[in-house]
């Protein structure tokens, strides 16, 4: 039995500051420390920039903007598994590692592509963790590419890359 909604209320804050930043490279770019607030619409042209370099806000004439978005998430592990030089953070009680170096290292650099068919798909030139469609790509290409950088960082490495989206009925 399923339900459809007919109709929501919201009830907002209203606030000039944001909630309490917990993003690092946002914090850094704003001056600020992580878990204290700025001005809403500084966090907002500000996150807006970040993404913009890294190929993550739409642009129709910017073929590394039509992508998944970032495709892996960083993986969580004991400290036994980390790769020299990986960038690293404590998570509860674990280590979470850069999935963007382990993907650069084991060889799947910024543009790495498969040929098949030629040049439809590849990771973004601005952020190896962006798949990008460039043009007549279907799901199964972008799956493919995927599935060979998450081989390729295992094999090198050791470590499993888990997909950040939600795939509905597919198989990764």
């Amino acid at each position: 039995m399923g339900y459809v909604i007919l109709d929501v209320t919201l009830r907002l804050r209203h606030s000039w500051d944001s909630v309490p930043i917990r993003y690092a490279e946002l914090a850094r770019r704003l001056g600020v420390e992580q878990g204290e607030r700025a001005p809403i619409d500084r966090v907002r042209e500000t996150m807006l920039s970040l993404r913009r370099g890294k190929g993550m806000v739409l642009d129709d004439a910017d073929p590394d903007t039509w992508s998944v978005g970032s495709f892996f998430v960083n993986p969580v592990t004991d400290a036994a598994a980390v790769p020299a030089g990986c960038p690293q953070w404590a998570v509860d009680g674990r280590i979470e590692l850069s999935a963007a170096w382990l993907i650069q290292h084991a060889g799947f650099g910024r543009g790495f592509g498969l040929d098949q068919p030629p040049g439809t798909v590849s990771l973004s030139t601005e952020h190896c963790l962006a798949l990008t469609n460039r043009g007549g790509a279907r799901t199964t290409e972008l799956l493919r590419l995927a599935r060979t950088v998450r081989d390729g960082v295992e094999s090198r490495f050791g470590i499993g890359l888990l997909p950040e989206p939600r795939l509905a009925g597919m198989e990764f």
